[in-house]
């Protein structure tokens, strides 16, 4: 992939963003919870681990090397699973009441498998060994 970088770095921008930014809204309480609010922090943070996964992604983006290559595989895997667990626990129905979902829920859900999708198109050059073989029938006389 051509611009495996620069989309790269622009998914692991989006994702620390995203945590940032109201992702559900419930009505009972009349607040928007984030990655880093929840009411009492019933939810925990959610919003250190995404950033966490940005910068570690980025890092490994940026390498060169073979096992930063696989290792982002690995990385963006994680933090996609991270993500479902994420989006189950802030959009769950409680009580009667059902939480809106709102954008910034949506942006972590696109840059996660953007993230994901460019992990597996990295931007590698291969170098191909050549050995040359001799054939016994190219050889005269033999």
């Amino acid at each position: 992939m051509k611009y495996y970088k620069q989309i790269g770095l622009v998914a692991c921008i989006l994702l620390v963003i995203s945590s940032f930014l109201p992702w559900a809204f419930y009505p009972d309480l009349n607040k928007s919870f984030t990655g880093f609010f929840s009411e009492e922090d019933i939810y925990g943070k959610p919003g250190k681990v995404f950033i966490f996964f940005a910068v570690v992604s980025a890092i490994l983006i940026l390498s060169n090397k073979v096992w930063a290559k696989r290792t982002i595989i690995f990385i963006a895997a994680f933090n996609l699973g991270y993500m479902i667990r994420t989006y189950i626990l802030y959009t769950s129905c409680y009580r009667a009441y059902c939480p809106q979902k709102q954008y910034g829920l949506y942006l972590l859900i696109l840059s996660s498998v953007l993230l994901l999708a460019v992990s597996f198109a990295p931007n590698l050059k291969v170098i191909e060994e050549t050995t040359e073989t001799t054939d016994s029938a190219d050889k005269p006389g033999i």
